[in-house]
């Protein structure tokens, strides 16, 4: 079978090579200093010549269980079978509205028959759900709708206030946030070319309803990697804006009028911090597939990828930055998140709502759960489901792994947004590299690093020196 051919992959060879060429170290120093700084995350640094590679050091001594630091993501995505049970911000991913509002949106979605897996109807709810219907009691309508429009109050509800729910600016019923603030973060940074609204910047909204169903039904990384494109589309033309109002550099550039590489190089810089490699090649074999068929295999995921790009395309295509919308660049872009990606996790609220019912003195929880109790029945086991879904974080994606890590990802009480929070498992001193583990690393040595394989190497860890010997 002849392989799918990207026209723009011939067309602009060079500058594709130069987009994905890894940075010089001197360039990724300067990057991270840069973004520490900016991120004040004081006491760590990041080496791009360590022992193996680019690394992340600690700048003084952090005790055990210490806030090494938080990421902001540089790209996330909730997974579109989460929204059914998750409500939030589309830029901070922290959950939004009330705990009415949380609960009745979710009932209202499982009185309609709509799951997790967007494949129930209503005539077969009963086989099929994000948990069981079948250990789920009914609710009235009624009861859903004042849940959702705010009419009925949940007892000690307000001791877990969640911000107001501000519209797309845009439009759309997809994006919805936590303030004017972060709706106009995610506008100018990613949204505009992605919204489906009245007022979006897509040159082809029907195209764009097209490749958001594809990515749903295919794999949502493909949201990702089109959040990437539109990112840097989006930082090139504010750069080209403040190049044009810059008299003293338009005519070098002569980037009013003219297609601008060096600046889409510019406008591409922070996503070339990240470790990349065609998604079709570093996609691990599923179990079910024979290594007699991997070569067929990582054919199909290619021309799947070429096919989620060419929908992308008549979306949002843009002449001057026509390198991103080549096969080469958006196969390296998923390929990113397949290597670099860290779970984007954030707790519920409705969880923490029902333990503290759960925790009241035994005459409040009797009088409270008259009211809870049946909310509770309703939404059976899955009233606890936290917001899920991906996201590259740039200082956290440089952190190299270890079997005996001495930090971890891990969200305290007070993290209720889509940061990435480091926490330092035992004493690390000045100087010493900070490592995490990539998987379970309790699993036995050859399972361990049969997982790593992976990732695209074999661990040397102490731990798994020792063990391999």
């Amino acid at each position: 079978m002849a392989a799918s051919v990207c026209p723009i992959d011939l067309q602009y060879t060079d500058q594709i090579s130069t987009l994905l060429k890894s940075p010089s170290p001197h360039q990724v120093k300067e990057y991270f200093q840069e973004l520490i700084a900016g991120r004040k995350c004081k006491g760590i640094r990041v080496n791009p010549e360590g022992e193996h590679g680019k690394g992340v050091y600690a700048d003084f001594d952090f005790k055990e269980g210490d806030l090494i630091l938080k990421d902001q993501m540089l790209v996330g995505a909730q997974h579109s079978s989460n929204k059914i049970d998750c409500l939030v911000c589309s830029f901070c991913f922290q959950f939004i509205g009330s705990v009415e509002l949380q609960i009745g949106k979710k009932l209202y979605l499982q009185e309609l028959g709509i799951s997790a897996d967007n494949e129930c109807g209503p005539s077969d709810r009963t086989e099929c759900s994000s948990g069981s219907f079948i250990d789920r009691s009914p609710l009235l309508q009624d009861t859903i709708e004042s849940l959702m429009n705010g009419s009925m109050r949940l007892p000690f509800s307000e001791k877990f206030p969640l911000p107001s729910v501000v519209s797309c600016p845009g439009g759309c019923r997809e994006a919805y946030y936590c303030s004017e603030s972060c709706a106009k973060a995610d506008w100018d940074s990613f949204h505009s070319l992605l919204c489906t609204g009245k007022g979006s910047k897509s040159s082809n909204i029907k195209a764009l309803l097209k490749f958001i169903q594809h990515a749903n039904e295919t794999n949502d990384i493909f949201i990702l990697a089109a959040k990437v494109i539109s990112f840097s589309i989006l930082r090139y033309r504010k750069l080209k804006v403040a190049q044009c109002e810059n008299p003293e550099k338009q005519d070098s550039m002569n980037l009013c009028t003219n297609y601008g590489f060096p600046l889409l190089l510019e406008a591409w810089k922070p996503v070339s911090m990240g470790y990349k490699r065609r998604w079709w090649d570093c996609i691990a074999l599923p179990e079910d597939v024979d290594s007699c068929d991997e070569a067929m295999f990582r054919m199909q995921i290619r021309d799947l990828a070429f096919t989620s790009l060419e929908i992308l395309k008549e979306a949002m295509y843009d002449k001057e930055c026509e390198p991103l919308f080549s096969l080469e660049i958006y196969g390296h872009i998923i390929g990113m998140f397949e290597l670099n990606n860290l779970d984007l996790v954030v707790a519920s609220p409705v969880e923490d709502y029902f333990l503290y019912i759960d925790d009241l003195p035994f005459s409040e929880k009797k009088e409270a759960e008259k009211i809870t109790k049946p909310v509770h029945d309703a939404l059976g086991d899955d009233y606890s489901i936290c917001c899920q879904g991906t996201a590259f974080f740039p200082l956290q994606s440089c952190m190299n792994h270890s079997c005996i890590p001495n930090a971890k990802a891990f969200k305290r009480e007070e993290d209720r947004d889509g940061q990435a929070t480091i926490i330092a498992l035992k004493a690390i001193s000045k100087g010493e590299e900070i490592t995490i583990s990539y998987i379970d690393e309790d699993v036995p040595y050859e399972e361990r690093q049969a997982l790593l394989e992976d990732y695209g190497f074999l661990c040397k860890c102490p731990r798994c020196s020792e063990e391999g010997s």
